[in-house]
């Protein structure tokens, strides 16, 4: 009796260990489940705690919130490769390049043209990722099945091939029907628009025209220049943020226009820009309209390395406002923002045992659940608990 509760005893001892082995597998496997460096998983809120301190270092960003993960793409990083795409759960730290070809979202051997990509907006629409980017001075566009590319285009070229142009922006009204804006070097840089045919690929080339140039005196610190518009649609009236000056201008600012249907007459606020040299930022510019987790409307945008070097060009996140004017609504700029950085590398992990000691290192799930069957099933014959534990320890142990 003595020798039969010892077995009994000591085989419920292996069983306490396989359970505990059980509950860390699933509590590693949950953890990896909720990981950042899980691509697939886009749920949780969670924010890095090793952040370097250095900044995102992209021109023209553009923010896509896509599945509960942010991606940033932007101009500066491998530019004359393609454009390259970071990761972030909460805005604050960011992990990349992660795009699907060596951290490039889109890479220059699946597209037309082989230099300058810069300004690239990415939007999801009918479960395909459509990336507008400018390629070569030339106005482009890409397509994914994934947020992280790879973009290619089935035929090679740009959306204006007769005419340089820049600064690509789509916007999708309420109704389904979708707008056009980019930049025409004529005058200066100036803002046109058009309707995109259905397939969202192809401009219509007789709803084309001018949406503004330079016409305000702040815009002409450096030359003529309106450029990197956004355009969304509140309370009825459609806005359009624009950026004026030289982007290599400390007075590079945003300003912003209103109209009562995006291919009408665009009225300029009078008491622009908005955005021009907040505190510690210079060249300020080229911003992006997109909605947070929490549904507040944020603007992305960048500002110079400092006040001595343009370049490179650093990613910065604010909160646009509304207030009341006059009876009407007024758009601004909260003056705190956000800056966003890179997160520390994170250090690859030694290959794992698959078999545990009762100190709990990892073990294998299906023969831990397996074992631990048996040994239920067996507990009260002695002579099989005897070669049952004899087996076990050997396993485990």
């Amino acid at each position: 009796m003595l020798a039969f509760l010892g077995l009994s005893a000591r085989l419920r001892k292996v069983l306490s260990v396989i359970k505990a082995s059980l509950r860390l597998i699933v509590a590693i496997l949950a953890l990896q489940l909720i990981s950042p460096q899980n691509p697939d998983c886009h749920q949780g809120h969670h924010k890095a705690i090793d952040a370097t301190g250095t900044k995102v270092p992209l021109g023209d960003p553009f923010i896509l919130l896509w599945n509960g993960k942010y991606y940033a793409y932007g101009t500066g990083v491998n530019s004359d490769q393609g454009i390259a795409v970071f990761v972030s759960d909460d805005l604050l730290t960011w992990q990349g390049p992660v795009g699907a070809t060596n951290g490039l979202a889109l890479d220059k051997a699946d597209v037309w043209a082989d230099r300058w990509f810069w300004a690239p907006e990415v939007y999801h629409v009918n479960g395909k990722f459509y990336m507008y980017y400018t390629a070569d001075e030339h106005i482009c566009v890409a397509t994914s099945a994934s947020s992280l590319g790879p973009f290619k285009q089935d035929v090679q070229e740009p959306m204006t091939a007769g005419e340089k142009s820049i600064d690509a922006s789509p916007f999708i009204d309420d109704d389904g029907r979708a707008y056009f804006f980019f930049v025409k070097f004529n005058d200066g840089n100036n803002i046109w628009g058009a309707e995109l045919q259905s397939d969202l690929l192809h401009i219509k080339p007789d709803t084309m025209r001018k949406a503004m140039n330079v016409s305000q005196d702040w815009e002409t610190v450096k030359g003529r220049v309106n450029e990197g518009p956004s355009v969304f649609k509140h309370n009825g009236t459609y806005y359009m943020t624009y950026s004026a000056n030289d982007y290599q201008s400390q007075s590079y600012g945003v300003g912003y226009a209103t109209a009562k249907h995006p291919l009408s007459t665009w009225t300029k606020y009078a008491d622009n820009p908005i955005l021009q040299k907040p505190s510690g930022l210079v060249g300020t510019g080229h911003s992006a309209l997109f909605t947070d987790k929490e549904g507040k409307l944020r603007i992305v945008f960048h500002a110079h390395n400092g006040t001595t070097a343009v370049q490179p060009r650093n990613m910065y996140i604010g909160t646009v406002v509304f207030t009341n004017g006059n009876g009407k609504e007024v758009m601004g700029i909260d003056k705190t923002y956000i800056t966003p950085v890179l997160a520390a590398p994170r250090q690859q992990e030694a290959p794992r045992r698959k078999k545990t000691g009762a100190r709990g290192v990892e073990v294998e799930t299906g023969r831990a659940l397996s074992e631990l069957r048996r040994a239920e099933r067996l507990v009260g014959d002695p002579k099989l608990e005897d070669e049952t534990f004899q087996a076990i320890s050997a396993e485990y142990w």
